[in-house]
């Protein structure tokens, strides 16, 4: 596969995974009532390791001697992208509207991730990638603010904004271990790795959840949302996005998670019957324009074959 192929697979892959984890959100304000956040976040990805044992099973045990050596790693990424990452999203749900957590988490996680992948990873931050990802910024800025400068100048972050902060840092951090995996380490392995660890950490978190009190109301419409959160938000967007970082590198893969606000804000006129505005249309146009400009240089400076 050539150069310009990995780049589209991995631009594909990077949106396909974001258009599916942007229900994430929707469901963690939506639902946030009927399930505490640790008890959701454990069975979300216990039904995603459940799923992953005929996906990944012979690969993990194929890839195991690998694993093993890189435990530190596998581990971290299982305790920031698993254990972490998706339950602080539960909590800020508590707290916050689906559109602030998407907002506030898709536009710090790339500035997280651009840091971070400097300082650990040495990677290059190009100057027409750095505009790429100011324009991205702007964009989901001129959604936050609604349009209006007075309403910017007045934000206050809230106590589910700094969840989500955290959020955010949580994944950046998981993009960067990601990106470390040994390359003779399966991305179906990986996953199956890190799906487990990331469950079993879990479980005493939810099982002191519940000792506190904390109940479950179920009916069909929320194992379903589980099943959505297991099957699609965690083994196949995590399949995507991981192998969209071995395409295109952590911090260029982080930019796409721009696109979740404006998927959210689709799916909340299609789901919740919000109304679309011409802010929130302007808004995802620059949000688009900074993808395509981020990415452009890369594939153009391919030679044609």
């Amino acid at each position: 596969m050539s150069n310009k192929q990995h780049t589209i697979e991995g631009i594909g892959l990077a949106v396909l995974a974001t258009l599916v984890w942007s229900g994430n959100f929707i469901v963690a304000r939506a639902i946030n009532q009927d399930i505490p956040p640790f008890m959701l976040a454990l069975l979300r990805w216990g039904t995603a390791s459940i799923i992953m044992l005929p996906i990944g099973w012979a690969a993990f045990r194929q890839d195991w001697t690998a694993i093993k050596k890189a435990w530190p790693v596998v581990t971290f990424a299982a305790f920031t992208g698993i254990s972490l990452f998706n339950t602080f999203i539960y909590v800020a749900g508590h707290f916050s509207s689906a559109i602030s957590l998407a907002l506030i988490g898709t536009t710090s996680s790339p500035v997280f991730s651009f840091i971070l992948a400097r300082i650990f990873l040495k990677e290059r931050i190009p100057a027409w990638r750095m505009l790429g990802l100011l324009i991205c910024i702007s964009g989901i800025l001129l959604l936050l603010s609604r349009g209006s400068w007075e309403v910017l100048l007045h934000f206050r972050f809230t106590q589910g904004d700094w969840w989500i902060l955290a959020a955010a840092l949580s994944f950046a951090l998981y993009n960067i271990a990601t990106r470390k995996k040994p390359a003779n380490i399966s991305p179906k392995a990986y996953l199956f790795s890190t799906f487990w660890i990331g469950t079993v950490i879990l479980l005493p978190f939810a099982l002191l959840e519940v000792g506190m009190g904390a109940t479950v109301n179920w009916s069909w419409s929320l194992a379903g949302i589980v099943l959505y959160l297991g099957a699609g938000a965690s083994v196949i967007s995590f399949l995507c996005w991981n192998i969209a970082i071995a395409r295109l590198g952590a911090a260029r893969t982080a930019i796409f998670g721009n696109l979740i606000p404006v998927f959210s804000s689709i799916e909340a006129v299609l789901i919740l019957h919000e109304k679309i505005t011409w802010i929130h249309i302007l808004g995802m146009t620059v949000v688009i324009v900074g993808l395509v400009i981020a990415n452009l240089r890369a594939t153009a400076a391919i030679p044609k074959r």
